[in-house]
């Protein structure tokens, strides 16, 4: 029988000691991501039989469903998925798991011949980069890239900042005016938990082991990122927030925050699209060396 916690600052070192040296790419493997997005998903985790087990609560058509993420370990991983069935029976439902990629699709398939449904989510399939791409923006089709930084750097006298404890109000307020612009009845919920996200994570920034960066114009901050960790290869960017009004914002952000990821992470994880078209499209634009494929994952009664 499993015995879940919640998800709290101080066990970030025994998530990590299976994440990190796993060889998932998921931005959902992420411990930063895992804290800050906990009060909406009321997250929780087990260690057993060397296993790393992750769930958590998705709300569906205002019902809530129990979730899990692939176990993390080096046991045996159809006794792993056996347990977390076990568990969501006992919970009273029927054992979902998100973030399937298509490796773990095939051995769930491999270990359970029929025993599963997959759905493929396209607005959920992660954006990953090769760091030195996203550095040098070399060759033709990132030569669009090239144009809006040349144009901002003519037209903008700036610096770039590493987000530190007296910049972090100064970033929350341009979020603050970017939520506003973008607010809308439909959005509201959304940008509102994203917040919420972000304000957690601001507040533990070092703890989590965030790493992040502004551009300042005029002293003013036109824009920030961060982002961590996900496994010992691959860097997750967490969040980009810009002011549009300055052209080539992003794209200066972008290639910044890139130059200063620690050369050891071969991938940059720019995360999901959401399904949001101008998102997908922009995230399309950099050339991505892999379009991770998530699913949804359904055992069979």
């Amino acid at each position: 029988m499993l015995h879940f916690k919640k998800i709290t600052i101080d066990d970030k070192k025994a998530i990590m000691t299976f994440t990190y040296p796993s060889k998932y790419y998921n931005c959902d493997y992420a411990f930063a991501n895992m804290y800050s997005w906990s009060f909406l998903y009321d997250s929780e985790y087990a260690i057993q039989e060397d296993f790393l087990f992750l769930r958590f609560y998705i709300e569906e058509k205002g019902h809530k469903h129990l979730a899990y993420m692939f176990p993390i370990g080096n046991g045996d991983l159809k006794h792993a998925i056996n347990i977390i069935e076990d568990d969501s029976t006992t919970m009273g439902h029927p054992l979902l798991i998100l973030g399937v990629t298509s490796e773990s699709k095939n051995n769930l398939s491999s270990l359970f011949p029929e025993s599963f449904t997959f759905t493929p989510e396209r607005n959920y399939f992660d954006y990953i980069y090769l760091s030195e791409e996203l550095r040098t923006l070399k060759g033709k089709k990132l030569q669009p890239k090239r144009n809006h930084i040349n144009r901002f750097k003519k037209n903008y006298s700036y610096v770039y900042i590493p987000i530190t404890p007296d910049i972090i109000p100064k970033c929350m307020e341009l979020e603050n005016i970017w939520c506003e612009a973008n607010l809308n009845n439909e959005d509201r919920e959304a940008l509102c938990r994203e917040r919420q996200s972000m304000t957690r994570a601001m507040e533990r920034f070092y703890e989590l082991e965030l790493i992040g960066g502004a551009i300042a114009v005029d002293n003013k901050i036109i824009a920030f990122t961060y982002g961590s960790p996900i496994n010992e290869k691959t860097f997750g960017v967490h969040v980009e927030k810009a002011d549009i009004n300055y052209e080539g914002v992003f794209s200066i952000i972008n290639q910044e925050f890139a130059l200063r990821i620690p050369q050891q992470y071969i991938y940059i994880n720019r995360e999901e699209d959401l399904g949001i078209q101008g998102l997908r499209k922009s995230k399309l634009s950099y050339n991505p060396v892999i379009l991770l494929e998530k699913n949804t994952a359904i055992k069979r009664r």
